[in-house]
């Protein structure tokens, strides 16, 4: 068995500021601890339910680069920088049996949800097909274009709500209630890792029973973009055109995977500034 395991940093147990995130602020190095000892807590449920499962996992929090390699579970290889293909998803083929998200967060514009975002402060918002998607459903979108299920989330209550609204069947694992952009009541850190641990391994158990989610091509998608200079330089991209308002660009994509592809390359356009 294959599994994929991506973990992202704001729906980590225990974080709920931004402080704790960004690798230039005070508390990040406690951040990358807890965000590894969560990890490790999906790892050993994984492999508590598949001794010989064949697990990657990918860092998939901004630089890609905040999870512990020494303190990581040995039993497992760890994809870790950027760019690379697929992104939050690195690792992720055909051959994989589960994907597994740890840490998530609701996309913008919703919750209350801690760090609440899509991609970055840059996407205000993701339709395709006319569904609003923030990472949790561009990401299963990509893992079902493959025709990976995902079978398990954590983070706070509101990306649960998120994907079980998205994702059924997906197990999920509220490791927080949220209270707001930078607040929320967590469970201890241990007691978090518990359920971590106990949800992955039956996730992975009942992988067969859970579907992919499959959005079938050709795809309209729509993006708005905080900046109008996000737009000028999506407007260079082949098949992207402006729309309603300034702040908005559209294309149609022939599959997900095509789709998924050039959402991501908005999302870094997004981080070049004028000169």
């Amino acid at each position: 068995m294959k599994a994929l395991i991506s973990v992202d940093m704001e729906g980590i147990s225990g974080i709920v500021h931004s402080s704790e995130t960004n690798p230039e602020r005070y508390d990040y190095q406690r951040g990358r601890e807890l965000m590894t000892a969560d990890a490790n807590a999906v790892i050993a449920g994984v492999l508590d339910a598949e001794p010989t499962a064949d697990v990657l996992v990918a860092d998939a929090h901004g630089t890609f680069r905040n999870l512990l390699p020494e303190r990581l579970d040995r039993r497992v290889r760890l994809v870790r920088g950027k760019p690379r293909a697929l992104n939050m998803l690195a690792g992720l083929d055909e051959e994989t049996d589960a994907a597994l998200f740890v840490g998530y967060h609701v996309r913008a514009g919703e919750g209350p949800g801690v760090l609440a975002h899509t991609m970055n402060g840059e996407i205000l918002d993701v339709r395709v097909a006319g569904r609003s998607l923030g990472e949790i459903g561009l990401n299963a979108a990509m893992a079902g274009h493959l025709g990976v299920p995902v079978v398990l989330l954590s983070g706070d209550d509101a990306a649960c709500a998120e994907a079980t609204d998205l994702l059924p069947g997906t197990v999920t694992v509220p490791v927080k209630e949220a209270l707001g952009m930078a607040a929320a009541v967590t469970l201890h850190p241990e007691e978090a890792r518990d359920r971590l641990r106990r949800a992955a391994a039956d996730a992975v158990t009942r992988r067969t029973e859970i579907p992919p989610l499959a959005l079938t091509g050709p795809l309209d998608v729509e993006a708005d973009l905080a900046s109008p200079h996000t737009v000028d330089l999506a407007t260079l991209v082949p098949g992207v055109s402006r729309a309603a308002g300034a702040r908005t660009v559209a294309f149609t994509a022939p599959d997900y995977g095509s789709a998924y592809r050039l959402i991501l390359l908005l999302a870094q356009l997004a981080t070049i500034r004028p000169a």
